[in-house]
């Protein structure tokens, strides 16, 4: 006894054009601050520029004037978790150099 099975197929021919936009934010971008004080030395404040920032010597003397001579200077600018990692690892070795060094963050 032999049976046989058909199979029925069906065919979906889908001819609808998927009209759905993606859109893509770009992330918010912070600036990352250096704050002026009169305890932090200027060769420290360079240091944490080329350490911490990835600065070239001459780029990171130019941030530490602008810090030294009008309060603040940007250190860079970059999506908020990058901005708050870079920030919390400036506070981190001006603590463990015994350096008062004020870092922030704010919104470009």
């Amino acid at each position: 006894m032999s049976q046989s099975i058909t199979k029925t197929k069906k065919t979906v021919s889908s001819k609808t054009k998927d009209k759905t936009k993606d859109k893509i934010e770009e992330p918010r971008l912070y600036k990352v601050l250096l704050h002026n004080d009169d305890y932090t030395t200027m060769e420290f404040v360079v240091e944490i520029l080329v350490e911490i920032f990835n600065k070239s010597v001459e780029n990171a003397m130019n941030i530490m004037l602008n810090v030294h001579h009008q309060g603040i200077g940007v250190c860079g600018v970059y999506a908020f978790e990058i901005a708050e990692t870079k920030m919390e690892a400036v506070h981190k070795l001006a603590r463990q150099n015994n350096h008062p060094l004020k870092c922030t963050m704010e919104l470009e």
